[in-house]
């Protein structure tokens, strides 16, 4: 997978995961993962998938009706990426937070719905539930932030709160913070994510 890793000051902090929304790249969340762990190694990844020229992490069939299948791929395909990357850059593949947006978080959403340890924790902004009836993993001790717009018109609020329901279900801590905004991606979010973050990992 086509990605950017920039070493960390701290060997210890949790590396971060970066995974963009529909049509970034690699280089779109570099400053969002440096604000909320600046001593943090980044991994910053690209997603395979093309949508009219615009990346993504998986297919989707319409707005918000995702390619299950694809989902279900594309989600072993990043975690096997990240075996593979904690071997190469020498991270601890145990110590992985990933940080997205949109499609992002949604990736990042389905890796925890796959895998038990997957994921150390999760700053998911604007995420929908990625897959429904399945049964999650103990995600016992696995910290979740979760930034949501009241007035998003992609992930509306009933779909944050069931989210929640089903991670906190399978014992994952989340935290859900609101803004009365749309889908974007405010300052606001990303700092009170800082602070969360700070607060779960420093």
């Amino acid at each position: 997978m086509k990605h950017i890793f920039q070493q960390g000051q701290d060997a210890n902090a949790p590396t971060l995961l970066l995974l963009h929304g529909t049509g970034g790249t690699e280089h779109d969340l570099l400053t969002v993962g440096q604000m909320i762990s600046p001593q943090s190694s980044l991994l910053s990844v690209r997603g395979n998938v093309s949508e009219h020229g615009m990346p993504r992490f998986f297919r989707r069939l319409a707005e918000g009706v995702f390619d299950e299948e694809d989902l279900i791929f594309r989600t072993k395909e990043l975690n096997q990426f990240l075996d593979d990357s904690a071997k190469q850059y020498q991270f601890d593949r145990r110590n992985v937070i990933a940080a997205g947006y949109s499609n992002g978080a949604n990736i990042a959403a389905s890796l925890l719905f796959h895998f038990q340890d997957a994921l150390k924790g999760a700053v998911l902004f604007h995420p929908m539930v990625p897959i429904r009836g399945r049964q999650l993993p103990d995600l016992s001790g696995t910290e979740v932030f979760i930034g949501a717009g009241e007035n998003d018109p992609l992930c509306p609020p009933q779909e944050t709160k069931e989210l929640d329901r089903l991670l906190t279900e399978a014992k994952a801590n989340v935290h859900v913070h609101w803004e009365t905004n749309g889908h974007q991606l405010s300052g606001s979010e990303i700092h009170h994510a800082a602070l969360w973050f700070q607060q779960q990992f420093a």
